[in-house]
């Protein structure tokens, strides 16, 4: 019997969501799916924490996902973020989105209310029964004030649908034990880009990389190579890669990311929508030297 594929595996891009004075970009947004498709990546988060999500109404997320389908033309998969903290609101954004294009959701915990373990395990059995798509739990406590514990995690694992996790708990011991622990077919991907090496030496699936908009190309191959068993060959691409990921993050994401993109022309504009703003005249620097030392075009293609 051949193991389980876990649904979730190897490099996802949350994808940025481009804006040209106030309204969404689908110029732009047409752009980098067709980009992205063509690179390896494995599928795409909309409307996620670097796609600004909370920013979008729902006609916005609805033209969203429309425009990125029809760009993609079923080339790679296209998964939905969401997140609050009223579960009823939660179930209906689920019934709402049913018909849209999507293959399934990534949703956070919910946060400020910081429930406990049983209200967190009440909240995803609830939405996971409200939709036959596949669920990924994201677990970011620094954000949402609440952390999953891994067993509560694994006792929504059992549920058919909840397939994976994206993981930025901040706990190597925590992130370990449930690679140590969790079931066959049970996706577990790093959310923190700066730890993919790590991650996926441990066994991790691969992540969900906001950096990987940028040097794609290497990001696919630092997970394929330690899959290969060339660590060191890995861990060479990694050394070179690692520092783009801390000064894209140097500044709240994506305003640098957005930078970079508009520079190499993928983008029309590097808007952000309030409360983010753009990149310091510092890190706009830092970037544009960045990018020429880099090579700006072979940056962006890779």
């Amino acid at each position: 019997m051949q193991p389980r594929t876990p649904v979730l595996s190897g490099i996802w891009l949350p994808l940025v969501t481009p804006f040209r004075d106030g309204e969404l970009d689908e110029t732009s947004l047409r752009r980098l799916v067709a980009h992205y498709a063509g690179r390896r990546i494995d599928g795409l988060i909309l409307a996620a924490t670097t796609g600004e999500g909370l920013t979008l109404d729902a006609a916005e997320t609805e033209r969203l996902v429309a425009v990125a389908a029809d760009e993609g033309r079923g080339r790679l998969p296209l998964w939905l973020g969401l997140s609050g903290s009223d579960t009823r609101r939660m179930a209906r954004t689920l019934d709402a989105t049913a018909p849209w294009p999507i293959d399934g959701y990534l949703v956070a915990c919910p946060y400020y209310s910081r429930p406990s373990q049983a209200g967190l395990h009440a909240h995803f059995t609830a939405l996971a029964g409200r939709t036959e798509r596949p669920i990924a739990i994201y677990n970011i406590p620094y954000r949402t004030g609440v952390n999953m514990t891994n067993d509560t995690l694994l006792n929504l694992a059992r549920l058919p649908n909840v397939v994976g996790l994206k993981d930025c708990c901040a706990d190597a011991a925590q992130s370990f034990d449930l690679l140590c622990r969790r079931p066959e077919g049970f996706a577990v991907l790093t959310g923190e880009d700066a730890l993919l090496f790590g991650a996926v030496a441990q066994g991790a699936d691969g992540g969900i990389t906001a950096s990987a908009h940028i040097e794609t190309a290497e990001w696919i191959a630092v997970r394929d190579l330690l899959l290969a068993g060339d660590r060191p060959g890995a861990l060479a691409r990694w050394q070179a890669l690692e520092p783009l990921a801390r000064m894209l993050f140097v500044e709240p994401s994506p305003a640098a990311i957005k930078h970079w993109l508009w520079r190499a022309g993928l983008i029309a504009s590097p808007e952000l929508r309030l409360p983010m703003t753009g990149v310091s005249d510092a890190l706009a620097a830092r970037i544009d030297a960045e990018m020429a030392r880099r090579g700006a075009a072979g940056a962006v293609a890779a």
